[in-house]
């Protein structure tokens, strides 16, 4: 027989042909397929009629919003600033505009190449976080004081996310390297520490950095009740983060470590230019995965009376004259923190393509 004979027929390609594979391979699977492509049309037209076709958009057009109407965006255009911006004096918005920039501006930058230093990124998250803190309190240059207090929305969200960032990264780490420690004292106190936070809820440690700490301690060493929280924050990232650095060191190669002391390598240049940057590649999916958690966890804040994008959100519809617009403001806050969480979770899958090529 020849070997075209004994060839496979060929496979049909193309977009039907997958289609056909995936969807309409046997008579149930079509029976299926339609099913739900009718369930899809109905749910994307009613969605879709109420979003868009039947929406009022206009501030001018609020008395039309009625229960028969679509949803009435101009909640939005009303109470927009309140969600964006929460207590923030309403002339100072620009300032929460250039600070909220500042802190995009830093991410965007995270994702050259050229800053992923273990020097260098670090540098750079630090003088994106004082940027924001700078314009967001102002009290120089002719800006006016804004209090922490007056702190809210959707800029006081980012504000919290970046401090623990920028504070929980590096004691993560520390942790992390302490819990290795050749020394039984230190690794078994830093492991006991870790252990105990880890076993506390986020609430329980916000509550105590609010409440307790200042019954606790000295006026002068209290300090703000916002950075107080933020540091609470900030420590419980550090002790999860801390678990995946360490297995992160722990999945690298024990020859290489071995290999730097015989070189006489110092110790500090071993972790920073040889253990952490292969630690936090192999750890990329799950440290991804506690950025998403901590974005999403700012929202408990609320409850100890900060007014982040969630509370605003909520006082938004606290009046009487947007109380039956719930629907919009809550789409509009989950559109929000999907755009956030979807980022993260697409530059953290970017991130892990690149550094796998880089690696490879």
């Amino acid at each position: 027989m020849t070997k075209e004979a004994l060839a496979p027929p060929p496979t049909a390609t193309g977009p039907f042909a997958w289609l056909r594979k995936h969807f309409f391979a046997t008579w149930y699977d079509i029976a299926f397929s339609l099913i739900f492509a009718v369930l899809i049309y109905l749910a994307l037209k009613a969605l879709i009629g109420w979003a868009f076709v039947d929406a009022i958009w206009r501030l001018e057009d609020k008395d039309l919003c009625t229960h028969d109407a679509g949803a009435c965006w101009a909640v939005i255009e009303s109470r927009g600033r309140l969600i964006l911006f929460g207590l923030y004096p309403y002339e100072e918005h620009w300032r929460s505009t250039l600070a909220c920039l500042a802190v995009i501006v830093t991410i965007a930058l995270s994702c050259l190449p050229s800053f992923w230093s273990i020097r260098r990124l670090p540098i750079l998250w630090v003088a994106g976080f004082a940027t924001f803190v700078l314009l967001m309190r102002g009290g120089f240059a002719g800006l006016e004081l804004v209090t922490s207090e007056q702190w809210g929305g959707l800029s006081l969200t980012i504000f919290i996310f970046s401090g623990v960032f920028v504070i929980g990264m590096p004691l993560a780490v520390l942790f992390a390297l302490a819990r290795r420690s050749s020394l039984p004292v230190i690794a078994k106190s830093f492991g006991c520490f870790i252990d105990i936070v880890r076993s506390l809820p986020l609430l329980t440690l916000l509550f105590a950095a609010a409440v307790v700490v200042p019954l606790l301690v000295p006026d002068w060493l209290q300090g703000n009740k916002l950075m107080r929280v933020v540091l609470a924050f900030a420590i419980f990232f550090a002790a999860y983060q801390a678990e995946i650095i360490r297995a992160g060191l722990q999945s690298t190669s024990q020859g290489q470590e071995e290999a730097a002391v015989a070189l006489g390598m110092p110790y500090w240049s071993l972790v920073i230019d040889i253990l952490l940057p292969q630690a936090f590649r192999n750890t990329l999916p799950s440290t991804i995965n506690q950025a998403v958690i901590t974005f999403k966890e700012t929202s408990i804040v609320t409850i100890i009376g900060f007014f982040e994008v969630m509370a605003s959100g909520n006082a938004a519809i606290g009046t009487g004259e947007w109380g039956n617009q719930y629907v919009e403001v809550y789409v509009f806050l989950a559109l929000i923190y999907f755009v956030f969480v979807f980022g993260l979770s697409r530059y953290g899958a970017w991130l892990e393509t690149r550094m796998r090529l880089g690696h490879a």
